[in-house]
């Protein structure tokens, strides 16, 4: 998979690659992640990437040109199943979208700053909107290394356990069931025994009847979505 990530801020992707089952990911070559500073596209002789709003309010507005000569560049190097842009009035990121786009091979991500990005960019060159949330960031970049963790840990040889994507919570709709290791006692606080009883039935019972309770407690919303 490669993802191509646009932004004004590339420093801000130092961190969340450079580290644990994502950088694992890139050294086994499972994922590429290639980081594009929007300024090095603009024809601006200050590097601007952004300008006051036609008609109305405050704030600035992304312009056009770097981002289109950008995505124009890219599309001519490969073709691309998605061009996700972050933003919070995009469909809310959900596990089974994360799925769905770990099966793609190439994406472009456009992070967003300002007020967004002109409403043209928008209607010719996105495919999808992505919110990670209902609340306002100040940026895409962590949205979007968000999507990108969700994604590429989902590609098959990134996790040395490729069964332990399957049981996250929101993979079968439930909230995971409580988790314990080793010591069985601490300080009196004892793991439940039917997890130490070694009868994998009655454990995968239990495990689910779990889960249900605590999905039912804490968000009972996503019983109503099925």
């Amino acid at each position: 998979m490669r993802i191509d990530i646009l932004t004004i801020f590339p420093e801000m992707f130092a961190g969340p690659f450079d580290h644990s089952i994502i950088k694992r990911a890139i050294e086994k070559g499972h994922a590429e992640i290639h980081i594009h500073n929007i300024r090095d596209y603009t024809t601006n002789k200050h590097r601007s990437v952004d300008d006051y709003a036609y008609g109305h309010g405050a704030g600035m507005v992304m312009t056009i040109q770097p981002i289109a000569d950008l995505i124009d560049k890219l599309k001519a190097e490969r073709d691309y199943e998605e061009i996700i842009f972050l933003t919070p009035d995009g469909e809310v990121l959900k596990q089974s979208m994360a799925n769905h786009l770990s099966t793609f091979k190439n994406m472009i991500f456009l992070c967003g700053h300002y007020k967004g990005i002109d409403e043209r960019l928008r209607e010719h060159y996105i495919t999808k909107e992505i919110s990670v949330g209902d609340y306002v960031l100040t940026g895409g970049e962590l949205a979007a290394a968000v999507l990108a963790d969700s994604i590429i840990r989902l590609i098959p040889g990134v996790l040395s356990d490729e069964t332990s994507a399957l049981s996250d919570s929101f993979q079968d709709g439930l909230l995971s069931p409580p988790v314990y290791t080793r010591p069985s006692d601490y300080n009196g606080w004892e793991v439940p025994k039917i997890l130490l009883s070694g009868d994998e039935k009655k454990i995968a019972e239990w495990l689910h009847d779990q889960a249900l309770e605590r999905t039912k407690a804490r968000r009972p919303d996503l019983l109503d979505e099925h």
